[in-house]
């Protein structure tokens, strides 16, 4: 998985009055910290991070951060400010990280096939749609996809049940991620009593 170079320089200036001259030119305070060093206050290009996310397979960017004259360190896009009306990047946060250490990073989820349940008048609900993972920075998976073919109404996919390789899914709960269930005004014992009648 080769990353995007994205370039950064020290930020000298402070204030609400120079952040505004940074973003006239395209450019965005940030910070930069993580693997035990200090934090440090930088800019970056909006045209850079733009693009850092256009070329990322994954939702949870990662890039290669130049910082000055100094070798390209691995950082994960932690957290990205934008303005609530315009949408424009206001500031964003970098997090240092180790290639051979695992991070937490969040992964979506979508489904395949036709539950079984759907084809006799279910509906499948996705209730997570999104998963966090823990895993190495550069095996982040673009998605989980679940196949959902012999859901029948009233099973569901709990997450202890999902397994990604080179991929720990945390939890506490062994929570519901897919299930399928009846439509409106029907409960499940009345489907399972249409199946016994059918067969």
């Amino acid at each position: 998985m080769e990353l995007f170079e994205l370039k950064a320089d020290i930020r000298d200036t402070r204030g609400k009055n120079a952040a505004r001259v940074l973003r006239s030119e395209g450019i965005v305070p940030a910070v930069v910290y993580g693997n035990n060093t200090e934090a440090a206050s930088i800019t970056v290009a909006v045209a850079d991070v733009e693009e850092a996310f256009k070329q990322s397979e994954t939702t949870q960017v990662v890039v290669n951060l130049k910082l000055g004259d100094a070798a390209p360190a691995v950082a994960m896009i932690k957290d990205v400010q934008t303005d609530p009306v315009r949408g424009e990047i206001r500031h964003v946060d970098f997090q240092l990280v180790a290639l051979d250490k695992k991070i937490k990073a969040i992964t979506p989820v979508y489904t395949t096939g036709k539950a079984k349940g759907v084809e006799m008048g279910g509906i499948l609900q996705v209730i997570r749609r999104q998963l966090e993972v823990l895993c190495l920075p550069l095996e982040i998976p673009t998605s989980i996809t679940l196949d959902v073919s012999d859901l029948k109404i009233g099973n569901s996919i709990h997450v202890a049940e999902i397994e990604v390789e080179g991929v720990e899914i945390p939890h506490d709960v062994n929570f519901t991620v897919v299930t399928c269930v009846p439509p409106k005004g029907v409960s499940v014992g009345d489907e399972e009593d249409d199946e016994e009648a059918a067969e």
